[in-house]
């Protein structure tokens, strides 16, 4: 295949690099999106079961008081699409599943002796109080929830989720993480003070493809299985793409996949101490088995798994979300693990991983039986976490670039939000005006 130009062109079709050229195409600038996966949507990416139903690799929903999603679903005439669901939330621990998720189930959370209970609650308030969330970007999570709620409560209710999620990082990633997402689901509540959920029918991956639909409708290009491996420069500026189907040329170049991938493609071409500081930004990798059961676990959609013996951070029971008849009557769970690429289960066969996992699901749920299991998925992402780090804000590479015509954008850039569809969508519809300010001026 020969060079082709393009106003445009796109590495990465996650969220971010689809909407950026959605938003480019439909104002009608040649655009291109090349990606090393088979699927479109990024870590949202789907996947088939062998009979054809299609679900998620890594579990998704957004929350409803998240605006970019809804508003980009409307945009492509699919809100007809859109389910809302109050959700049902848990905690194990102890040995025992405890419901939490109305400020009643808080009061019934003998875990904790009362008063503790009472300063978990009043958590959220205090939480809500901080607007300027730099006043505590300096703090880990342990220091600045420790001087709210107390060490037994951070010790019971958060310091095994933090060390479920960070691993090896618990100890370095910043408060803000943590309040971004008190504050968000302290208002998520419907008018009953629960939560409330919203999903995509048929997945995220759906929403992914009717991107790709509406990018090709209106002239544009996104080519899957296409992997970049380097760029051609004059100059200060990039003046092509080199990829496993061939060179790629364009005006306006954007990267969207994680720091150390965008690293790789750059290197040689850019400013040693510019790729220094987007491989200064550490990360998590994640391993997601995906269960389907003949029969429900349990009546919770999202389990936090508060238990120090348990190697996964939750069990989501997406089926207890959007219902099993949507997947032909079956059961499904995810079960996540964050973890560093060091961490011995990273080298687990899928066959290893999943009689791992099994063993440890059947303590919590003594009555499943491993004839339960219909088929099972492990998915693996080397970059699923991006680690907020203290004072992240003042080292975390912006857009620029030291290319005048490229620039970045990436989940770990969303910052102070975590990374989220939501947010990737905000990003992209971002860095497209910026893109077409550029072409406008050229």
């Amino acid at each position: 295949m020969g060079s082709m130009s393009y106003d445009a062109v796109i590495v990465g079709a996650g969220f971010t690099g689809l909407t950026s050229a959605y938003v480019l195409a439909k104002k009608g600038y040649k655009v291109v999106v090349v990606d090393a996966d088979s699927t479109s949507g990024g870590l949202a990416g789907t996947f088939l079961f062998n009979d054809g139903v299609r679900l998620e690799k890594f579990y998704h929903h957004w929350f409803n008081n998240d605006v970019f999603v809804p508003e980009l679903v409307k945009e492509l005439g699919l809100e007809g699409d859109v389910v809302t669901l109050p959700t049902n939330t848990g905690m194990y621990f102890n040995g025992r599943h405890w419901k939490l998720s109305t400020p009643l189930d808080l009061l019934r959370f003998t875990a904790l002796p009362l008063v503790d209970r009472i300063r978990l609650g009043l958590l959220v308030l205090q939480v809500r109080r901080i607007k300027d969330w730099r006043t505590i970007e300096h703090l880990s999570i342990r220091e600045w929830l420790e001087s709210l709620a107390g060490k037994r409560v951070y010790d019971v209710v958060w310091r095994p989720l933090i060390e479920s999620k960070f691993s090896v990082y618990a100890d370095a990633v910043n408060a803000v993480w943590m309040w971004k997402k008190l504050v968000l689901r302290g208002s998520t509540r419907n008018d009953k003070g629960g939560e409330e959920l919203a999903y995509f029918k048929g997945g995220f991956g759906r929403l992914a493809d009717a991107l790709v639909d509406a990018i090709s409708a209106h002239g544009g290009e996104v080519r899957l299985g296409t992997r970049v491996t380097g760029v051609a420069t004059a100059g200060t500026k990039i003046t092509s793409i080199t990829t496993s189907d061939g060179d790629i040329s364009g005006k306006q170049f954007l990267f969207t996949p994680a720091f150390p991938i965008i690293a790789d493609i750059l290197e040689g071409s850019a400013d040693a101490a510019w790729l220094t500081s987007l491989r200064r930004i550490q990360y998590l990798a994640n391993m997601c088995l995906v269960l389907r059961l003949k029969h429900s676990l349990s009546s919770t959609y999202w389990l936090n798994v508060n238990d120090p013996g348990f190697p996964f951070v939750g069990v989501i029971e997406h089926t207890n979300f959007d219902a099993p008849e949507h997947y032909k009557g079956t059961h499904i769970a995810f079960l996540s693990r964050y973890l560093a690429k060091e961490d011995p289960v990273w080298a687990y066969s899928d066959e290893e991983y999943v009689e791992f996992a099994l063993a440890h699901l059947k303590r919590m749920f003594p009555e499943m039986d491993r004839s339960w299991v219909i088929e099972y998925k492990v998915w693996r992402a080397d970059y699923a976490q991006p680690i907020t780090e203290r004072n992240y804000s003042q080292y975390v590479p912006g857009r620029e670039t030291p290319f005048e015509n490229a620039r970045i954008s990436t989940m770990a850039q969303i910052y102070p939000e975590d990374r989220g569809t939501n947010y990737a969508i905000r990003e992209g519809r971002g860095v497209a005006d910026d893109i077409q300010a550029r072409l406008a001026s050229t």
